[in-house]
This record gives C-alpha cells, structure tokens and sequence, in this order.
C-alpha cells in the first residue's frame, strides 16, 4: 500500500528540482548568452522618429542559437530574427562550445529525470532499499559536475571567429572583447549553484521523511501523512 508522505523539506526539495531543471533548460536553448556590441541596419534602412537614425540593436549569441535583427522588415524596426545560427552539431562555431554543449545537455538530461522522479517521491520512497532522495542527490551532485565543466569550458571559446564577428577583434578565450553577458548565462551559473544546494537538501528531504513521527504514523495505518 502506498503511504503518501509530504513535508515541507520534501516538497521544497521536488519544487527546487523541477524550477532547477527547467531553469538550465531554458539557459541551454537561449541565444542571450553574448550581448554584441550595437549595431545600426544599414544606410538603406528608413529613418527613425523625427527623421533621426534607426536605434542601434543588439545582436545576442548563444552556444548554437543566435538572434539579429530581420532585414526584411523594415517597417518593424524592433523584430528580430532568433534562431539556430548551426544546422548540425559540428557546426556550432567552438569545439570548446560543442564540448560545453555536451556537458551541459548531460547534465540538464541527469536533472529533468530527477525532477521527474522527486514528484513521485511523496509515494515511494525506496527502490531495491535505497532512499530515492539519496539516489536523486548524489544524480544532482553528479549533475552539476557536469554543468560546471560546461560553463568553465564555454568562456574558452570565445576567441572563435563567430564570437569575434559579434563582439569585435578583442574578443578572445575568456576576454568577451565588446560584448557582455546575457542572462542565459547569468541563469545557467545560478541554477547549477542550485543544483548543488539541490543535492545537499535532498538529506533533508530523507531525514524528515524518515522520522519516528512519520514511521509512528504509519504504523497507525494512516496512508496520507502531512508534517511541516
């Protein structure tokens, strides 16, 4: 018989994974990794309000996506086109960015099944005798091990000709020459922090759904146990 058994801890910790997991998933797929430098459409473009320049955009790059401004819409100054710059794995611009998309894509693989694990969780808490909460966060630590690597390895590969093309001749490994960094960025080093916090609090999780309060219940025959 299933004993379904919701803590806070256990629930903090499914809710942590899955935001976690969709997080570095949205990360990987976006092209705000780069901010490149301003640019303008071109001399043939119309003329801004008030007869002015267009306003500058700037372009963003990503690890195999990119977006720059459609030249084809002319009257629609502020639409872009996004999308992947490569049409196969060998031709995202770096080796070190293939290496980085590998490691990554492992490890947001690793942290989607554990997020879809830890909704079941409340009802199974065990397989084969070993807590699922120690299985899923040794898989986080292991995880973002993986994210790491990929997010140390990607800086590496800014001095290939794409990045250059984007950010101007200074753009070289782990110099972003004139671009910035996007927010994918910014969320792929936050969730992986996450990640490990992730990893620590599934302990947690075991332990709270372990104690005598819980077996005492249980062994009343309750099958629906809620603790804070």
């Amino acid at each position: 018989m299933c004993h379904v058994i919701v803590t806070c801890r256990s629930m903090l910790w499914t809710l942590l994974s899955i935001v976690v997991a969709f997080a570095e998933l949205i990360a990987f797929m976006s092209a705000d990794w780069l901010v490149g430098k301003a640019r303008s459409r071109g001399g043939a473009e119309p003329a801004g309000p008030g007869g002015g320049s267009p306003e500058p955009y700037h372009p963003t790059l990503g690890i195999y996506a990119r977006c720059i401004r459609n030249p084809g819409m002319q009257h629609f100054q502020r639409d872009t086109l996004c999308g992947p710059y490569a049409e196969s794995f060998s031709e995202i611009a770096s080796g070190f960015w293939q290496a980085t998309a590998i490691f990554l894509a492992v490890g947001i693989f690793i942290l989607c099944m554990v997020a879809l694990v830890s909704v079941f969780t409340m009802c199974v808490q065990s397989i084969m005798k070993k807590s699922i909460f120690n299985v899923c966060g040794l898989l986080q630590g292991i995880a973002g091990l993986f994210l790491i690597l990929g997010l140390i390895l990607y800086p590496a590969g800014w001095g290939c000709q794409k990045a250059i093309d984007y950010c101007g001749h200074y753009a070289s490994a782990y110099k972003p020459g004139d671009c910035s960094l996007g927010w994918a960025f910014y969320t792929a080093i936050g969730g992986t922090v996450l990640t490990f916090i992730c990893a620590v609090f599934s302990a947690q999780a075991e332990i709270a759904t372990s104690s005598d309060k819980v077996q005492e219940e249980i062994e009343e025959g309750k099958n629906l146990i809620c603790l804070l």
